[in-house]
Order: structure tokens, then sequence, then C-alpha cells
């Protein structure tokens, strides 16, 4: 597959065809994005399957809402913010699976210190719970809208009635507060907390 380079003000115009529809316009940012997207989506995964799998839903989804696009968006970031929620809602589905729940009961993390930690979603949940709780009440609603909620900033900043970089602020430094907080559940921390 050749590798398709878009400039911003091509960018635009492949926004304006997408939302009239053009497969030529999805096809070219697939073929510009799609291997980034695997790639990225191979580190969480491990398993090129299950990446391909979720690039290829993220493209039906970017088909599906299409029309929402705004101008001003920037493809890239959109579709890696697309693929982040896809691989957050994959991980929370296998983790509510049997299969899954028996792979963390034997699953072992090493942290830096040497010693065992067992991976465990609901501990990191309780953990990130405990720690929002610590935050600024406008940092945990921004945060919790944001990476439980899956709201992109400008919902946040209206139903907040806060400007879209007040929110951006916030988030930014909440997200990095909790990470300090919670480094060692390091493949839920970077799902939730570091993919932006």
């Amino acid at each position: 597959m050749k590798t398709v380079a878009i400039h911003m003000s091509d960018e635009k115009q492949i926004i304006i065809e997408l939302k009239q529809g053009s497969s030529r316009a999805l096809r070219l940012v697939y073929e510009l994005y799609a291997k980034r997207l695997c790639a990225f989506c191979v580190e969480y995964t491990k398993s090129v399957e299950d990446a391909e799998e979720i690039v290829e839903d993220v493209f039906v989804k970017l088909w599906d809402k299409r029309e929402t696009i705004r101008q001003e968006d920037s493809l890239k970031s959109l579709l890696f913010v697309m693929s982040r929620r896809m691989l957050i809602n994959a991980y929370r589905a296998r983790v509510h699976s049997v299969s899954f729940a028996d792979y963390v009961e034997m699953q072992d993390v090493v942290d830096e210190g040497g010693s065992e930690r067992q991976l465990n979603y609901d501990d990191f949940m309780r953990q990130l719970e405990r720690n929002l709780q610590k935050l600024p009440l406008t940092q945990q609603r921004i945060i919790r809208m944001s990476r439980l909620e899956d709201m992109p900033n400008r919902e946040i900043a209206k139903v907040l009635n806060l400007s879209e970089q007040t929110v951006k602020n916030q988030l930014s430094i909440g997200l990095q507060v909790l990470r300090r907080k919670l480094g060692k559940y390091s493949l839920l921390a970077t799902l939730l907390l570091y993919v932006n």
C-alpha cells in the first residue's frame, strides 16, 4: 500500500468530501492512517488480528459519523481518539469475559521494585476513583466526562459552562496527577490516562 500525504488544505477538502459521502476520500484517509492506527492498537492488544479489527471498526464508525466531522478537526487526532476509545471498550469487554477473568487471575506483573502485583481491573478502578476524589471538583468532573464517559472537550465545555481551552488545561493537569499515582497499572493507565 503506497503512502499518501495529506496537507492541511487537502485535509479540509477531504473532510468536505467525506461529509458528502465520497468513498474516494475515505480510501485516501484509510491509506494514510490505517497502518499507523494498526501499529498503535497492536501495542495494547498484542494481537495483529484484534488490532486490525479495531481499525476496521474505527473506519466504519468514521464513515457512519462522517456528517458530524467538523471542518477544523484533525483527521489524525480524530482517528487516534476513536482508536483509543475502541481499545478501552474492547478491554472493558474482555475484562468481563470468563477467559479474560481467568487470565487476570493468573497474570502477575512485575513493577520497578521487583515485587509482583496482580493485574486487576477492579483494583485499578478503585485506585482511580480514590485518586480522582483527591482532585479539585472541576478536574474530577472533566476527567470523568472525558475518560469514563467518552465526551469530547467541546461538549464538556458546554455542559460545565467553561471554555474548551479551560477544559483541555484542567484535563491535562488532572491526568498528570493520576498518571503519577497510577503508573504501576501500566496498560490500564496508558489506555485510560495517556492516550489523548
